[in-house]
């Protein structure tokens, strides 16, 4: 039998050493910093927090707090605004709290799900703000009862507000038509659940309700939330959903 003729091997496609850096590699840095990491944690609440707050949360003094700000705002992960004699800090937009939160999924793969098992991480398991919306088990509960009730239908881009949902929202008090603008509302991946809770202006606008309502209070120094029993009579037909999902699947 002949010998099968011997292919020669492919040349190695050559990459120049002078390639330039990608742009990701200055985000990743700025982020990878763990003070820095600290204050983009901090901000993911979606409030806005002074530098002195950000120093403290952080651990570390004003004038350390001070350069690292600097850096986030010229990478544009943050953004200042000045307001009598203080300085707030925010989050420059949903695309970084979404790679934060990205980031934060990879990171609690594996032996990490444990810590939510720890009584300092279960109230921020159980509920917590997300870059202005609610996440945890009670975010995730919010979006399944707002699909359950057909408040919402599956859209392209997101979800779309249905009539029924209108008629919800106004039973709560809150007007959809002062939302406006374009994607309502889409998913965003709960990197403590790993399914989706609710993003965008209807979820933010819900969360800003809810806590000016005293259904949702905010935890000091935290992003954890609880839900007042106040709130679990008026947003029982939601959150009720995921309680009632939960008996299906043990029966």
């Amino acid at each position: 039998m002949p010998e099968a003729p011997l292919r020669r091997p492919r040349p190695r496609r050559k990459i120049p050493s002078s390639a330039p850096e990608p742009r990701f590699a200055r985000i990743a840095a700025a982020i990878g910093d763990p003070t820095r990491a600290r204050m983009l944690a901090v901000l993911l609440s979606g409030e806005l927090v002074t530098a002195g707050e950000i120093a403290q949360a952080a651990g570390v003094t004003p004038q350390t707090a001070s350069a690292h700000l600097a850096l986030l705002e010229r990478e544009q992960l943050v953004l200042a605004r000045t307001q009598g004699r203080h300085r707030y800090f925010r989050l420059a937009d949903g695309e970084v709290a979404r790679a934060l939160e990205a980031l934060s999924l990879i990171a609690e793969r594996g032996p990490a799900q444990a810590r939510w098992q720890q009584p300092a991480w279960k109230p921020l398991k159980h509920a917590r703000t997300c870059y202005g919306h609610l996440a945890g088990e009670v975010g995730v509960a919010l979006l399944d009862g707002l699909l359950a009730q057909r408040w919402l239908e599956p859209a392209a881009d997101g979800f779309t507000l249905t009539a029924t949902g209108v008629a919800g929202l106004g039973a709560l008090g809150l007007d959809s038509a002062a939302l406006g603008g374009a994607r309502l509302a889409y998913p965003c991946v709960d990197w403590s659940e790993r399914r989706d809770h609710l993003a965008g202006p209807l979820a933010v606008a819900l969360l800003a309700h809810g806590i000016a309502r005293g259904w949702l209070r905010r935890h000091a120094d935290s992003r954890a939330v609880s839900v007042t029993p106040d709130g679990r009579r008026a947003l029982a037909p939601l959150l009720d959903q995921a309680s009632r999902r939960e008996q299906a699947a043990r029966a």
